[in-house]
Formats: structure tokens, sequence, C-alpha cells
């Protein structure tokens, strides 16, 4: 168990929050959400040491391990993929390379004999001989194939070194485990296993994650971030969503109450207090006034984007063919003919691990990059705006947010164009910023605004969700609902790709691919390839 007792963290003036008190006991999953600088991977820092509160303190139970998911991927560059895992156990990791180093001495004394023994018996207490076969299973869970296992750290691409450091924070069986986003650049495969190893993991567990589905899979307890305060619900997500708003209702409906309480005292008290017969009355009347109170309903700090793709024309029955694309970069094939005809009615979610397919399909479709064999052909009536994966040379520029977004805009009028963005959460004066200094979740907003003013009755999304918040995912999850064109996209986001797709087209290693007109579930529930396949190796680094 991890107790926080009378938590408070302050920078100067400001309170991140203020007298926390909870108890994360075990058996249970917490998610901790908040709006974006609210202090959830400060909170879950103070948890683990690494961030001294202003005031209270945090207790864990005596003897208990903690792990937490490390966000420095290049702190373990020196090691091997496996050293790396079993480092997820410090005290683990040092008898194993204790022992070991002892049996290569070439002048074995008595005195080494007598520590390897010691040593020995507390590696089999720990299960030490099983190590090196529970971090392959690990491994293997998250799709990193046992070809890398043996690796150095430092050649791997980025999204197997995530992968490896989220395989370390679970090594072991922790008593407390903080994971802080574990979903983020894990493909749809990878986050079910982590979904699965959670709801069966039985110690406790601290989880921040903008994702909604994993939130919902695995928590049995939120923990809220607002209002300066922490407040823990049970339940999943969507019961917080619930009990949140329930809770808010309520204040109004008595506050409400309460003033026309307050009223007809007022009323009463205006009319008799000269009276002298009624005097008494009127009296008591202002002490009952004075006793009531309205409830505090503070404004919450989360803030919600207005995401709205409303296209400027319908599109008509011809949407894309696509026809026997291949393509090869660097020896590896990415795309083996790949060929699907596109309607006007589909909402089509590009699936599996093999990201790199996704994202040259996408590059090819717009023009950014050439197949080596077969072609497209989008309709005559077709307009397509893109999101790319990679969009940094897009803000390469010195250009204001307002002077890029009017480019995109019919209506080349600057009072139009700052409204826009207002309701994209760029109020006032934000509107003359720089495109260079924008944040990543800044650049985001500022990309679907330009979609949104485009008009386009065709949207393409490579990983739209990568650096939004909660509100913005759910924003355009809401957005992507209503959009009446199509839709080709690829997202980590499981119930973005549930609620929107209607049809499901899942890259292979090899380059090849499965289509089919389901939901994703459905897809998943039904697709024995699907339900057995593992989640694949990423071909090359994209970042």
């Amino acid at each position: 168990m991890i107790s926080v007792n009378n938590v408070s963290l302050r920078f100067g003036k400001k309170a991140l929050f203020e007298d926390v008190n909870i108890k994360f006991t075990e058996g249970n999953c917490y998610g901790l959400i908040g709006a974006n600088g609210a202090g959830k991977s400060t909170f879950l820092r103070i948890l683990d040491g690494e961030q001294e509160p202003t005031t209270g303190t945090v207790t864990i139970t005596p003897g208990q391990r903690l792990s937490i998911l490390k966000q420095d991927h290049f702190q373990y560059d020196d090691y091997t993929v496996m050293d790396t895992v079993i480092l997820g156990n410090p005290h683990l990791y040092d008898i194993m390379k204790e022992k070991d180093a002892i049996y290569m001495k070439e002048d074995f004394s008595d005195e080494d004999g007598i520590r390897a023994s010691e040593l020995e018996a507390e590696f089999a207490e720990m299960d030490g001989w099983n190590a090196e076969s529970d971090a392959a299973t690990l491994l293997n869970g998250l799709g990193v194939d046992t070809e890398y296992h043996y690796a150095t750290m430092r050649d791997l691409p980025s999204p197997i070194k995530v992968k490896v450091l989220l395989a370390q924070a679970l090594f072991g069986n922790p008593d407390i485990l903080l994971l802080d986003e574990p979903t983020n650049n894990l493909d749809l495969d990878a986050i079910a296993w982590l979904e699965e190893f959670l709801i069966n993991f039985e110690n406790t567990v601290i989880t921040v994650s903008h994702d909604r589905y994993f939130l919902n899979k695995v928590c049995t307890n939120i923990a809220d971030i607002d209002y300066g305060k922490i407040q823990l619900y049970a339940g999943n997500y969507d019961f917080w969503v619930e009990s949140s708003e329930l809770m808010v209702r309520q204040m109004k409906e008595a506050n409400k109450k309460k003033e026309e309480k307050i009223k007809e005292l007022q009323e009463f008290i205006s009319r008799f207090s000269a009276n002298a017969s009624k005097s008494r009355q009127a009296t008591s009347r202002k002490r009952a006034l004075e006793k009531i109170q309205l409830d505090e309903i503070r404004p919450s700090s989360r803030k919600y984007p207005y995401i709205d793709f409303r296209p400027n024309r319908p599109i008509g029955n011809e949407v894309l063919t696509v026809d026997g694309i291949s393509k090869t970069i660097d020896g590896v094939k990415i795309l083996d003919n790949v060929s699907f005809i596109v309607g006007r009615e589909d909402k089509i979610a590009f699936v599996g691990g093999n990201e790199f397919a996704k994202t040259t399909l996408f590059q090819i479709i717009m023009g950014e990059l050439e197949p080596d064999e077969g072609s497209y052909k989008w309709g005559v009536t077709t307009s397509q705006s893109y999101f790319p994966k990679d969009n940094s040379k897009i803000f390469d520029t010195d250009l204001t947010i307002a002077e890029w977004l009017t480019q995109y805009s019919e209506i080349k009028d600057a009072t139009y164009v700052r409204g826009f963005l207002g309701r994209m959460l760029f109020p006032g004066e934000d509107g003359v910023k720089k495109m260079r200094v924008l944040s990543g979740g800044e650049r985001v907003r500022v990309l679907f605004s330009r979609m949104m003013i485009e008009g386009s009755n065709v949207l393409i999304l490579d990983e739209p969700t990568d650096h939004l918040d909660m509100e913005g995912i759910t924003s355009l999850n809401n957005g992507l609902i209503k959009f009446p064109g199509v839709l080709l996209f690829a997202s980590r986001d499981h119930q973005i790709v549930q609620t929107t797709a209607n049809r499901i087209i899942e890259f292979l290693p090899d380059g090849t691919f499965i289509d089919k007109v389901t939901t994703y579930d459905e897809y998943l529930e039904n697709d024995e390839m699907a339900r057995k396949r593992s989640v694949y190796t990423v071909v090359k680094d994209d970042d």
C-alpha cells in the first residue's frame, strides 16, 4: 500500500494541488487523470520520491518494492535488452552480476565460496533462475522479437526501446507499479497485451494515460486532479465521467433551490420587517437567510477544443482506387501489391504493428512519395486534407499561427481566422504565436484547424492523437463520428477506431494486408488470425 498524507505542491504562489490524502491499496488499478499542466506526472514523481512535496509525506508499506516506467530512452544505452529488463529489479540484478563476477575469478577463495553460496540462496529465493525467461515473456508479449533480446539498447529503434522500458517496469512482480503514459507509441496489439497483463496484475497500479479505452479496461478507480485537489472515484473512466457530471448537476440543482429559498425569505423580510406584528417572524427569517450557503462550483481546468469537420461539397461515388502499389525502402518491402477501392460511405482504419506501411501508403496517395509499382486515382469530386505523422517541416516557418492558417481560408479576414482559432483554444494574442515555437499539442490543434478550414470531403489522418490531451482526444473522436465524408486513418486509440471505422485494413509484416468491412471489435473477435497473431516488428524507426 502507498499512503499520501497532507501532500501539497506549490511553485511560488501557484499550487498544483493541496492537502492530498489518499491511500492506494493492493489489488486496485488507479487511473490518474487531469488537464495538461494539472500535475499528473509530477504527482507520480512525488510517489516515486524523485520530487519533494512542499508539505506532507508519502509512505510505502515496509518491504514493498516500487517500480516506475522510465522516460529516459538513453539511460540504458550501454546495456543489453535483457539486462535492461532485469534491472527493473535492481537488487536481483546486483546479485546476478556479483555472483557471475565471483565465478569468473581465477583465484577462487574460501571466502568467495561462502559469499557465492549466500548469493545463490538469495538468488533462488528471488526466483532468479527464471529471470531471463520471465523477461523474455514480457518482451515477446509486447512484440519485441527474440532477435532483439540480447542486442544493445543504443542499437534499437525508438519504438522498440519504449517497449523494453515498459517490460523493465513490469518485471519481477513489483508491489507498486507507476506508469506514466504506458500506451504512448505502442501499437494496438501491444496495448491489448498490456491491458490483459494489468487486469491480471494483483498488486497496486497507478497509471497516467490519455487512452480512454485503456482506462476503462484496466482501472478500478479514478484519481482526478482538478480544482487544486485530487478526488478519488470508484470505477473506471466512463463511471468517473458520469459521476463527476452528476455531482455538478446535483450541486447546480441544490443551488437553484437555495436561491429560490433566498428569494422567498428576502421578499418576506422586505414586506414585513416594518410590521410590528410580523417583526419576530421577519427576524427569524433573517437568521435562516444568513445560514444558507450556496455550494461553490469552480470552473474546471479542463478545456475542450471545438472540432467539427464540415465538407464544402458532397462526394461522388468514385473516391479512390489503389491498384497494385508496392514500395521497397532501404531493401525492406514495405508495401506488396496493395489494391483496394474506397467507397463514399467508407471510414477505414489502417491497423497492425507495421506502422511504417501505413505512413508510406498515406504519403503515396497524397503525392509525397512515388510507388515502385502500381498506381492510385482520386475521384473528380474528392478533396483531401492530410494530417501527417511527421509534421516538423510544416512548422519550420516564421509565420504566426493566424498568418499561416489564413493561407488555407477562402475568407481572408483576420477576425474570422482569429475567431476560428479561439474555438481551438488559441484565444486573443495566441494567434500571433510563431509556428516554430508551438508545443506538440498546439501543433496538432493547428493542423486540425487547417483541415476544418479547408472543408475537404476526404480526411487522411496518420496518428492524430499523438500529443493530444484527454479533452482534445474526446473532441476529435466526436468530430470524426459526426464527419459525413470519407475517412482514411491510423490511430493507436482503440475507442476512436471502434467508434469511427466501418472497415478495417490491417497491414502484415511482409507488406501484404487484410481488408474487411467490420467494426474493430468485431474484427478482433471474429478473425482467428487477429486473435492469435503476435505484435509485429517495427520495420524502421521513423522518429
